[in-house]
């Protein structure tokens, strides 16, 4: 089984495409003969890692992939490392501002996602769908997932997890000129990361680092 999770709004905002992409990737991946699920979890710190972790022990997922929304990304951005620090720039969706505190106390300072980013950025890029490898999922509440996720699966060998960031959908950054992306595209980017996650053993050697 696929496990996709998405995100709720936040920052006053009415739409979040993370949750969006999820479920239509979902949808496909099903119609295609690969059972998955999509859950939306709420953007709060603690109350995200604790939604995630009961969907976690309510089923049998092989492959994770947690998703959220990065404004002013120009792709996909396959997440390398999710590290131990809540820091918040703004108030989460009930008013949690917590200032470097560890997402799990006593946790390991960072977790390296387990997909085959590289991989799947070849593959991506092979489709048309902009993408990079990110070296950072920032200290909001999407890196907060990401770290409870890996710290989740680290003692359940098999089990290949991550997160992906995707930009805005166009009718966020309409008005701004702000980069963006159509959902169904995102959607099928998913289904590529998930695809690819499964049938990649070996992750490749693909330059696509940064200087900083």
């Amino acid at each position: 089984m696929i496990l996709l999770t998405g995100f709720e709004p936040f920052g006053g905002a009415n739409f979040n495409p993370s949750w969006a992409a999820a479920q239509a990737a979902a949808t496909a991946l099903t119609d295609a003969g690969q059972p998955a699920t999509a859950v939306v979890l709420p953007v709060e710190f603690g109350a995200a890692a604790d939604a995630l972790r009961h969907e976690l022990a309510a089923g049998k997922y092989g492959l994770v992939l947690a998703v959220g929304q990065a404004g002013g990304r120009t792709g996909l951005s396959l997440e390398r490392v999710a590290i131990n620090v809540d820091d918040a720039r703004i108030p989460d969706n009930a008013g949690n501002s917590p200032v470097d505190q560890p997402v799990v106390p006593g946790g390991p300072a960072a977790y390296f996602s387990t997909l085959p980013v590289k991989a799947c950025l070849r593959a991506l890029g092979r489709a048309g769908i902009p993408a990079e490898v990110s070296q950072s999922a920032g200290t909001y509440v999407c890196n907060h997932v990401f770290y409870a996720l890996m710290h989740a699966v680290a003692a359940e060998p098999g089990v290949r997890a991550g997160f992906i960031h995707v930009p805005h959908a166009p009718e966020q950054a309409a008005d701004a000129g702000r980069p963006s992306m159509e959902v169904a595209v995102m959607a099928r980017g998913l289904e590529i990361i998930a695809r690819t996650s499964l049938s990649t053993v070996t992750d490749i050697k693909l330059g696509a680092g940064a200087t900083h």
